[in-house]
């Protein structure tokens, strides 16, 4: 009750500190990954550049299992960078350490506004927002995972060996390697906070679970149409690695939301007749 009492300055204080612990969390991380930045360039950030990949190496042995023979499959695949920028190394090098910082900070971001906003909760409104805080950790890393390891490979697969024309040869440049990898992995991971994002929208009034039945038809148009910008392959297969997941977050969004009690009302008055 103590902590219910407090003025709004000490709430401010209160805040104050938090993010200052916040801070120091990703400061120290950054230093971390700033130090280790040349080996873990080589084997994470660059490693979908080459053909001994993880995600290729299944593709190739999916082909060899079911004897499929398309280059898809069977294709020799690497990346080469290269660099026109004098500066760019060391500000991606910085750039870098401070999002893996950013990253991998998020569980202890999430224990800290769960630190804040406990001691104004009721026992019962504790439970769901640990619930939503857990649920929201854990999918931000699943989507950071998969954009890692399927999406962000396909799409640099696809785009890398696209040709305009044959008097073009692609060169890629560090600058926007690094670029599009952090802007797709992150949006992967965010995009997967779906369904703590509906279930908090919820709670405000703003949908329920009949909203959201009325609208699926609509929301797996945009999911997929979502999932052309995110990886702009012309196979199926790329469009559905990305599309399914997100269709599947949508539909656990809608067990996540409870219905109005009037919803609820009417369905009971309707089995009843």
């Amino acid at each position: 009750m103590a902590d219910k009492d407090l003025t709004f300055w000490d709430h401010l204080d209160v805040l104050r500190h938090a993010l200052i612990r916040i801070l120091v969390v990703w400061f120290i991380l950054a230093v971390g990954y700033f130090a280790a930045m040349p080996y873990l360039f080589d084997k994470v950030v660059m490693a979908p550049c080459t053909d001994d990949f993880v995600f290729y190496e299944l593709l190739r042995r999916i082909g060899e299992t079911l004897h499929l023979h398309g280059d898809f499959f069977t294709e020799e695949f690497r990346v080469r960078l290269v660099n026109i920028n004098l500066a760019a190394p060391f500000f991606i090098h910085m750039s870098t350490a401070f999002w893996m910082s950013v990253v991998t900070a998020a569980p202890y971001l999430f224990y800290e506004v769960w630190r804040f906003v406990s001691p104004a909760l009721y026992p019962g409104e504790m439970r769901g927002v640990r619930k939503a805080l857990c649920v929201g950790t854990v999918m931000f890393f699943v989507g950071v995972l998969l954009g890692y390891f399927m999406v962000w490979p396909l799409t640099l697969r696809f785009l890398s060996t696209y040709q305009l024309s044959t008097l073009i040869e692609n060169q890629i440049s560090l600058n926007s390697y690094i670029d599009n990898f952090m802007m797709l992995v992150l949006c992967m991971g965010l995009a997967f906070e779906l369904p703590l994002v509906t279930w908090l929208l919820s709670l405000l009034g703003v949908v329920n679970r009949a909203f959201l039945r009325r609208y699926r038809r609509h929301a797996a148009v945009v999911i997929v149409i979502l999932a052309a910008v995110i990886t702009p392959t012309g196979d199926p297969f790329t469009l559905s690695v990305v599309a399914i997941p997100l269709y599947l977050l949508y539909e656990l969004s809608i067990l996540m939301v409870k219905d109005k009690p009037q919803d609820t009302e009417e369905r009971r008055e309707n089995a009843d007749r």
